[in-house]
């Protein structure tokens, strides 16, 4: 063997056996590993490399292998990388097709990379062909140096376009060599970790190392996420499976953070992959050949990373109280871009279907494994989420979804979530129902399961909501009954009329669902509640709708000791009966109910119309006259003709002295005079020729003066029974002109509302009415005229496309949501002073969506330019609200 030259010795070692090299392996290994360290030619770096490698690793003994080999052997492979790496590097940046001898250079340098990884790969082989276990400290410096090459060569080709100036071409395919061996070192690297076994008592050191481990090979997961799916998918399936494997040991030390961040990261990223695809195939109405197949494939990655977050959160999930809100992210964002929300791209049913069969459903169990955890509930039920529009819709599918859920949990899961830390579930759901009004009035469809055994059917997001909240609140514990009470209280008196409609539908269930006495109790308490409020509050009309309807969901004999509780002859409780529809009583008491009311709504009016009228006291006489209209609406044929005629004269008295224009400034006069015009409706056909001619002069001159809404609807309803009177011949001259011009005008009102009443109104009108000749002067232009026959028709006005139909909810929403917030402001700014609370700073969610808030006006306000001319205030509007943004900007700085 020679001693001097190392060709020689190089040259002699090749024809060498197995036998000599095991013998000669003391001798040779120190002068070897010598050469190894001194030589700075990278084609005899290699060459020693394979010698080491190939000839006289097998013969070192496995206690050995880290103090004698890769302890000596790696750190100068990794030097002998860096410099191949900082090589290309540099050499790449010229690279041309006319330079050929760089060229040749950079492929030299490329095939020597790829020479380099053979001789790691082949190492690490050799390893897993041991039938022994490697123990983790036997090869401590392999696992951190390799993965050290493997993530700077996938980087490497990751930024190949950049390195290599799009030159890509003259090296294509050595590139892609390295690319493949750095797969095969991976791959045969994870083999060999996945040998190696941890008892519970392992060193410190070796925990530390697993958990480096670990940790890099997450790094490489970052690196390799675009670049081939399978090695995506491995590589995470290492990181869970070594994870799990070493739980107890390693569970403390790991990054869940991270881990977790980059699990939720890749789902997303090929969850959006798949819409991307789902989408492209839809505008191009291609429905199968390679994307389709690239779309399965896409898919099935995101059920292994939905899979690979249930295995991980089910061993981890005490960790993960910090974690929640990337979890929650997850779901919202998923369900964001993923139909029937007005933000997810337009993609097939088909692909639909496939995409929430395998991937949604595979994601589902991660929401069983969160319930029982506090941090997540605090999380999703949080007030302070800040949650932009797009994901308001699925922060309320969530909700449904956990409500599904609970019934099946143990009681204090259940508990958990009904009683909640700020907000009960019950109180979250109405708060995000609330927040969802584009997907209502669109409205968004859901599948839901109607009858058992059927196939599922779309049905409205109100109806969907609404099922499953009626579901859950069967299911609800008895002991969770005050915080479902409070939240249905809190949302029939709240500023959104849907949601007051869903918690008034979800009520009267409970009512039904729950028992006779629950029912009774309920309906006391809201008539207490009525009795006690102002009646000219919002609230009190809501409350009076729920009155209404639980009532008919009452026993007979609790109804009976209803009427004996709030005796329909004391006035105090005409505020509560004026609610009440007297259909819903037995025939015997809706009659003696409705004269008693009669009789003290007539004693209400008389006394103050005997009095000195004072405005400050008609609102006992509006709730009188409230109440004459509910036993007029629900029982007025079973009244005696005396006592009709003593209330259509006390009606008439109050035309003597009513006055346009104090109309128009005092509200309370306004309401009078509304439930005049519809309490006249039932003796339009005793009215005599006096009365009509007051009832249409003060109708006149009010119109003249452009009375509100509430106002213009009364009259329509007045005017719609017209039809069924002749008009007696001495009022005609003056009430018919009056009554063909009101029908006019309102038949013109720009209010939608109002149109839409008036064409129904003068449609009955025109039926019914003996006076033939006025139809024709009511429609006094051509486009009245056009409008009316279209109504009669039934055509259609011009079809909204569905996109802008979208887009305008989007924007509609912006309003609403900015109008809830000031109705919530005034609402905390009134009334009682409330406990004091603790004084919280405004989070940055809060100030998002405020800021949302405003960008979302300024482009509804850019839209409905680009439709028409403005008003001539805007100018002075935009000028004062530029000021006070200034204002603004000046108190940040």
């Amino acid at each position: 063997m020679s001693q001097t030259d190392p060709e020689l010795l190089l040259q002699e070692l090749g024809g060498w056996d197995w036998d000599l090299c095991r013998r000669e392996l003391p001798a040779v290994l120190p002068r070897l590993l010598s050469m190894y360290q001194e030589s700075e030619d990278w084609t005899e770096h290699i060459r020693v490399l394979r010698i080491l490698t190939e000839m006289f690793l097998p013969h070192i003994s496995l206690a050995d292998l880290e103090q004698t080999f890769f302890s000596k052997v790696l750190p100068k492979t990794l030097q002998l990388f860096d410099n191949l790496m900082y090589e290309l590097s540099s050499e790449a940046k010229g690279l041309t097709s006319q330079n050929r001898e760089l060229c040749s250079t950079v492929r030299n340098l490329l095939q020597t990379m790829v020479q380099l990884l053979e001789t790691l790969t082949g190492c690490v082989r050799y390893l897993c062909t041991l039938q022994e276990c490697v123990p983790l400290e036997s090869i401590r410096t392999l696992p951190s140096s390799v993965l050290y090459v493997i993530k700077n060569t996938f980087t490497h080709c990751k930024d190949s376009e950049s390195v290599y100036c799009g030159h890509l071409h003259l090296i294509a395919d050595l590139l892609q060599a390295m690319f493949k061996e750095t797969y095969s070192l991976q791959k045969q690297l994870m083999e060999l970790l996945d040998m190696i076994s941890m008892g519970s008592a392992s060193a410190e050191d070796n925990v530390t190392d697993m958990v480096s481990v670990i940790h890099t090979v997450l790094e490489i997961c970052s690196v390799i996420s675009n670049m081939d799916h399978a090695l995506h998918a491995n590589t995470w399936k290492f990181i869970i499976k070594q994870s799990l494997k070493h739980h107890s040991l390693v569970q403390c030390h790991l990054n869940h953070s991270d881990i977790l961040s980059g699990l939720c990261k890749d789902t997303l990223l090929s969850f959006h992959s798949c819409l991307q695809l789902a989408e492209q195939m839809k505008v191009s109405e291609i429905q199968e050949g390679t994307d389709l197949r690239l779309f399965q494939k896409t898919v099935k990655l995101c059920r292994f990373f939905a899979n690979s977050l249930v295995h991980y959160t089910k061993e981890f999930i005490s960790f993960f109280s910090d974690l929640c809100s990337e979890l929650h992210q997850l779901f919202l964002q998923i369900y964001s871009k993923f139909p029937p929300s007005l933000y997810a791209p337009e993609i097939s049913e088909v692909h639909r279907d496939e995409i929430s069969r395998v991937f949604l459903v595979a994601l589902d169990p991660l929401i069983n494994q969160l319930l029982p955890f506090s941090p997540f509930m605090e999380q999703v039920l949080s007030e302070k989420l800040g949650l932009p529009p797009e994901q308001q819709l699925p922060q309320c599918l969530l909700l449904i979804t956990i409500m599904d859920k609970l019934s099946s949990q143990p009681e204090e899961v259940q508990t958990l979530w009904n009683t909640g830390k700020s907000l009960s579930l019950f109180s979250a759901l109405f708060f995000s129902f609330q927040q969802c009004s584009g997907e209502l009035s669109l409205p968004v469809c859901l599948p839901e399961v109607i009858s058992t055994g059927q196939p599922a059917v779309p049905i409205t997001l109100y109806h969907y909501v609404c099922v499953h909240l009626c579901s859950f609140i069967a299911s609800t514990l008895p002991s969770h009954f005050p915080q479902l009470e409070y939240a249905l209280l809190d949302a029939v008196l709240g500023s959104s009329m849907i949601t007051s409609l869903l918690a008034m539908d979800s009520w009267c269930f409970l009512a039904r669902y729950g028992t006779a006495e629950l029912c009774a109790h309920h309906v006391v308490v809201i008539a207490h509640l009525i009795k006690s409020w102002p009646s000219d509050c919002y609230q009190v009309s809501a409350l009076g709708v729920l009155l209404r309807r639980m009532l008919f969901l009452m026993a007979p004999d609790h109804q009976a000791k209803f009427a004996h509780k709030f005796l329909p002859e004391e006035e105090e409780n005409l505020a509560v009966w004026q609610h009440i529809s007297l259909k819903a009583l037995n025939p015997d008491l809706r009659r003696r109910v409705a004269r008693q009311l009669c009789v003290a709504g007539l004693a209400q009016c008389r006394r103050w119309l005997n009095s000195r009228r004072a405005l400050g006291e008609l609102r006992p006489v509006n709730t009188a006259l409230s109440v004459l209209l509910a036993a007029y609406n629900f029982a007025g044929d079973t009244l005696e003709a005396e006592l009709q005629a003593s209330i259509l004269g006390v009606l008439g008295q109050f035309w003597t002295f009513l006055q346009a224009k104090q109309v128009l400034d005092e509200p309370c006069l306004q309401q009078t005079l509304c439930l005049l015009l519809h309490l006249l409706e039932f003796f339009i056909q005793a009215l005599d020729a006096q009365l009509i001619t007051r009832v249409f002069a003060l109708q006149s001159s009010l119109f003249q003066l452009d009375p509100p809404d509430h106002v213009r609807l009364a009259m329509v309803d007045f005017l719609s029974s017209m039809g069924k009177v002749f008009i007696p011949q001495e009022a005609q001259r003056q009430v018919v002109p009056q009554l063909s011009c009101l029908f006019a005008s309102l038949l013109a009102d720009q209010t939608w509302l109002i149109h839409q009443h008036a064409l129904e109104a003068f449609t009955h009108f025109a039926e019914e009415t003996s006076h033939e000749d006025v139809v024709p002067q009511c429609l006094n232009s051509e486009e009245t005229k056009n409008k009316v026959v279209s109504f009669l028709a039934k055509t259609r006005q011009v079809e909204e496309t569905t996109a802008a139909r979208t887009e305008r909810m989007k924007q509609e929403r912006i309003i609403c949501s900015a109008q809830f917030m000031k109705m919530a402001g005034e609402l905390e700014s009134t009334g009682e002073p409330l406990a004091k609370r603790a004084c919280h700073p405004p989070s940055e969610e809060q100030y998002k969506a405020a800021v949302g808030t405003m960008e979302g006006a300024v482009e509804a306000v850019k839209l409905l330019l680009g439709k028409g001319s403005p008003p001539a205030w805007l100018a002075v509007k935009l000028e004062a609200l530029h000021t006070a943004i200034a204002i603004l900007r000046d108190s940040v700085r």
